[in-house]
C-alpha cells in the first residue's frame, strides 16, 4: 500500500510525529509551507490563528507537488490552533481532492508546563 503523510508543523512537533509515522509505514512525506512564514511569539501566533479561524481565512501555501491518485492511504497531520486544525491544512484539503481515499489523521496540541511552553515527548527517550 503506497502511503503519504501530509502535514503542517509550526514548531516541529507535527514534523517529529510525521517523520516517525513515515519511517514506520515507509511513507512519502509532504510538509506544507505557507507563503507567509513569519515567526510569531506564542501570543502573536494565538491571535493570528484565532483571526484566521474566526474569519475563515486560509493562508496561501508555497507550491507543492502532490498527486493523490498515486497513493492508497493519505495521512494528514496538523497542530491544533484555537480548537481547530491549523488553517494551512484546511487550505491543502480545499485545494487537493482526496475524496474516496483511505485516510488517517493526527492532531497535536501542546502540553502545558510551568513555563507555558509545550513540548513533545519522544517515547524513545523515556
Amino acid at each position: 500500500m503506497k502511503t503519504a503523510v501530509v502535514f503542517y508543523s509550526y514548531d516541529g512537533n507535527c514534523a517529529f510525529v510525521a517523520e516517525r509515522i513515515g519511517a514506520l509505514m515507509n511513507a512519502d512525506l509532504l510538509c506544507l509551507r505557507t507563503k507567509d512564514e513569519k515567526r510569531r511569539c506564542r501570543v502573536g501566533r494565538f491571535f493570528a490563528a484565532c483571526a484566521m479561524l474566526l474569519f475563515q481565512r486560509r493562508p496561501a501555501l508555497k507550491p507543492f507537488d502532490f498527486d493523490p491518485t498515486a497513493y492508497d492511504l493519505i495521512i494528514i497531520g496538523a497542530p491544533v490552533w484555537a480548537a481547530s486544525p491549523a488553517p494551512p491544512v484546511q487550505t491543502f484539503l480545499s485545494q487537493v481532492g482526496i475524496t474516496g481515499k483511505k485516510g488517517g489523521s493526527f492532531c497535536l496540541s501542546c502540553r502545558r508546563h510551568g513555563n507555558g511552553l509545550g513540548e513533545i515527548q519522544n517515547p524513545a527517550s523515556g
